[in-house]
Formats: structure tokens, sequence, C-alpha cells
């Protein structure tokens, strides 16, 4: 019963798509027009780029009952799914108006305490045999249309490491990349861009998810299609880590990590290094993790990456002791600008894109 109204909302939900994500040179547009159109923040060019912020805990559950009661809510100490996946929803036209146009999900989710050594809980919308689960979608399909309703797009990830090892064996994860991207198609959605996994260098089971391979499951997504359209397609490297060759040659965009990466001037020089190994390749290059804030200073990763034009991407945990009301990646999450970290963001992202 806990699913029902999730999964009586994924039969209703129409198809169709309201928001068109595209990419021309190193520019992404939304509905056939750059995005941030004419904007010019302090001499640099804001417009084409992608801000965003890492919220992949929109459609957690755990189905390990012996980790499942770690994630109450303080008010209720239960934890409930659809809760959490209602009140993202609701926070996402704040988000918009403050200029964040895509947000970073995954059908495994992220840690729920930010960084973890181990991760036994079960949070994932694949089972092992490659199958979907269907209250998992439904949740996801739910937070997908609210952003093409607000002309927001949606970096989808397929996989993620600490969950990863659920899937049996290679051909799991070929049913899951299929089902998954027939799935996206099938809804007609033009706001999704696929991130294979997150972080792919960093302690998958499976090789083809690794660096050496990962590439061929780009390749995979992209020679799939429906009604002359095709998914745009890459996957995320580890903080400070150089995507692998195949990756830069065969994605659509670039996806990096700032997390290790201390200070705008390190930031500046491994935005040198990523570009330097993508010479030759006119595509965008995106943060869509970075765990460094510093909002009110002059300089800060976030800054050094726009002057790079290079879109950035917010990465909030709650740290050690904590409250409620700090983090996106912690569950259970305060979705709303509930923490000065948070507000901090969104008035820079603001100042810097100009909101809606």
């Amino acid at each position: 019963m806990r699913h029902l109204l999730t999964l009586l909302l994924l039969a209703v939900t129409p198809l169709g798509a309201a928001t068109t994500v595209s990419i021309s040179g190193q520019d992404f547009y939304i509905n056939g027009k750059p995005t941030y159109p004419g904007r010019i923040w302090q001499g640099t060019r804001i417009e084409g780029l992608l801000m965003n912020s890492r919220m992949v805990q929109a459609t957690f559950d755990d189905r390990n009952p012996d980790t499942a009661a770690q994630w109450a809510y303080p008010d209720t100490q239960t934890w409930d799914p659809d809760r959490n996946t209602r009140e993202f929803i609701a926070a996402m036209p704040e988000w918009r108006a403050h200029g964040l146009l895509a947000i970073t999900l995954n059908l495994q989710g992220g840690s729920p305490q930010g960084y973890s050594k181990d991760q036994p809980w079960h949070n994932s919308a694949i089972n092992d045999d490659g199958s979907l689960d269907p209250a998992y979608l439904a949740r996801m399909e739910l937070v997908i249309q609210k952003a093409d309703e607000l002309g927001m797009a949606v970096i989808l990830g397929y996989f993620y490491f600490g969950q990863d090892q659920r899937l049996k064996d290679e051909a799991a994860v070929l049913r899951a990349v299929d089902g998954i991207t027939r799935w996206i198609l099938k809804k007609g959605w033009r706001n999704v861009l696929v991130e294979i996994n997150n972080e792919a260098n960093v302690k998958y089971d499976h090789p083809i998810l690794q660096p050496d391979r990962v590439h061929e499951l780009i390749l995979r997504v992209k020679a799939m299609s429906q009604d002359d359209h095709r998914l745009l397609v890459s996957t995320s490297f580890g903080g400070g880590k150089v995507p692998s060759p195949g990756v830069i040659k065969n994605a659509d965009f670039l996806l990096i990590h700032g997390n290790g990466v201390k200070g705008p001037a390190a930031m500046r020089q491994f935005i040198t290094r990523v570009k330097e190994a993508a010479h030759g390749h006119s595509y965008p290059i995106v943060i869509n993790e970075d765990d460094h804030f510093d909002f009110a200073e002059k300089d800060n990763n976030f800054i050094a990456a726009v002057k790079q034009r290079i879109s950035w991407g917010y990465f909030d945990y709650r740290m050690k002791g904590e409250s409620f009301e700090q983090g996106y990646q912690s569950v259970p999450v305060n979705w709303t600008l509930s923490s000065d970290r948070k507000r901090g963001f969104f008035q820079l992202l603001k100042q810097i894109t100009g909101g809606l």
C-alpha cells in the first residue's frame, strides 16, 4: 500500500515533452535557445552553461530491513519515500527561480550519509537480474515530469558504486541499461541527459562500468532511439580525475567532479588538464558534483569553474554533528533552503545567472 499513490500516478502521467535540452558546440540549449540567454557576469559569458545540483536522494528508499529504520524523519520517527519525493517536488520551483537549470538524480542514489565506507542499505531501482522496480520508477517519473514542466534538465545516473554489486552479472547490467533507456525514450522526455554511472573510476564491481569499458555503455545508449530522437549521454569521474580516452572520444558532453579539488587555484588547474585531454572535441564540460563552498568569498570553486566557462554543480551533505536542516544528500532530507550553506549557494547562483 505504501507505493499505491506513485504507482497510480505512473499509470496516468501523460507522455510528451515541454522541455527539450540540446547541445550546440560547447553550449546547452533549452527549447532551441541557449541557456541564460544574453547573460554576462563579471565579464564572463554565462549563456550556454548548465548550473546544477546533486539531488540524488529525490527517490530514495531502502529495501534492507536491517538499515531502513535509520532514515526516519525527526518529526514522525518513520521513513516515508513518497513524502521524500513529494517534498522534493515542492521545493523545485524555488530552486528554478534562483537559476538552477539541472538536477542530478540517480536510479541507485548515492550514499545517504554523504560519504560512507560501507553501504549495506539497498537503494536501487534495478533488481539483481537487471529488471526495473515499478515503485522506484514511479517516484522518478514524478520528479522528471516536474522538471519538464519547470524547464529544467535532469542528469539521470543509471548506476552508483555503492549499489552496482547488487546486479548479478554483466548481462544484468546490459539489461538494465536497455530497459532504462527504453523507458526514458517511450515517455517522450527530451529533458533527460544520461550519466551512465557516478564516478566510473571508483569501486565498481562490473568491468563494463569501469573506466576502460564504460564507453561501451555510452555507445549502447547512443545506438537506441525513438521517433528519430536519441539521448545525450556521458558518465562522470571522481574528484580531480580526467575522464578516460574512451569516454572523451564517445560522450556527448563531459562530466567531472570537484571533490578533492581543494580551492579555486586547484580547480583552474584541473579544468586546464581536462580541456587539454579533450582537445579537438567541441562539447560542454560540466561539473555535476563539488563539495566545496565558501560562497561569500570573492573566489571559490564555483566562481573558478564559471570563469573558465564550465558549468558547476553543488554537492551538499550533512556533516558530523549537523542538524536535519543541513545537506541535500543525507537522508532524511530537508529539501528547502533551510541552512546558511544552501542559501549561500542559491544566492550566488542567482547573482551569476540572474535567476528567472
